[in-house]
């Protein structure tokens, strides 16, 4: 048999993503990987000296288990307020195959 993961992608804005990745834990997920990056929404340019500067965001990338998306998605939306408008995004991916983490399923399942 074999497993069904999916990525979690969470963009949101600095200072926001160890929020997330509590709550992705304490929804099951093993851990997160956190990249830094920089957006530009039409809510969110703002100036200095007339020059724009584009927001930092951080941006959570989350493998887990496609039985557990839906609750870790959820805990998610939750942590980072992105229900509200300008708070963030998220959202899933497919993962066809994975490497590296099949360990976590002590042989039940095999990983592609």
């Amino acid at each position: 048999m074999s497993a069904s993961f999916d990525l979690i992608v969470t963009i949101v804005n600095r200072g926001v993503s160890e929020s997330i990745l509590k709550a992705s834990k304490e929804a099951g997920a093993e851990g997160g990987t956190v990249l830094f990056g920089r957006g530009s929404g039409i809510h969110e340019t703002k100036t200095m000296f007339g020059i724009p500067i584009e927001p930092e965001k951080e941006i959570v990338l989350t493998v887990v288990p496609g039985a557990m998306t839906d609750k870790v998605l959820e805990a998610v939306v939750g942590a980072g307020d992105l229900d509200q408008a300008g708070s963030g995004i998220a959202f899933v991916v497919a993962l066809k195959r994975v490497a590296g983490i099949c360990h976590l399923f002590k042989g039940i399942l095999t990983c592609d």
